[in-house]
């Protein structure tokens, strides 16, 4: 197996609490294959959206959630962690967002399906996203 982190594209999947919050990890790599540094990115953002049930293409915005800025330096670490609760391999990520449900509920309903969709813009080269496919209960 290779030291070098994937590259393929694919959603992340988890379950959280319908009012709660919910902690992102991810680890975020650019087109060439190396993990991002919080220098490689211009500016982030988040967007949280409530899926259809019956039509995967229609996704409804969350209120208080979409095109939310995100501190570069504070979500994006310039090393790879394997701290608690990072599960998913030895490896590590290099992205942690914890969402902010004071003001506004992230997930308003149970028995959804919502799409956060983080967005970087690096200096140089193609917006990157990453999306976590999350159910409510």
């Amino acid at each position: 197996m290779s030291d070098l982190p994937h590259t393929q594209a694919r959603d992340i999947y988890g379950t959280v609490f319908r009012g709660g919050s919910a902690i992102l990890l991810a680890r975020v790599v650019g087109e060439d294959g190396r993990v991002l540094r919080p220098e490689d990115i211009s500016n982030a953002s988040y967007s949280v959206y409530e899926l259809d049930a019956h039509d995967p293409d229609v996704r409804r915005p969350v209120t208080g959630h979409v095109d939310r800025p995100l501190t570069v330096g504070e979500v994006l670490s310039p090393h790879l962690r394997r701290d608690f609760p990072w599960d998913v391999d030895e490896v590590g990520y290099n992205f942690r967002h914890v969402l902010e449900t004071v003001s506004t509920p992230c997930f308003p309903h149970a028995g959804r399906h919502y799409l956060v969709e983080v967005r970087f813009n690096p200096v140089r080269g193609q917006p990157i996203l990453v999306r976590f496919r999350l159910w409510s209960i």
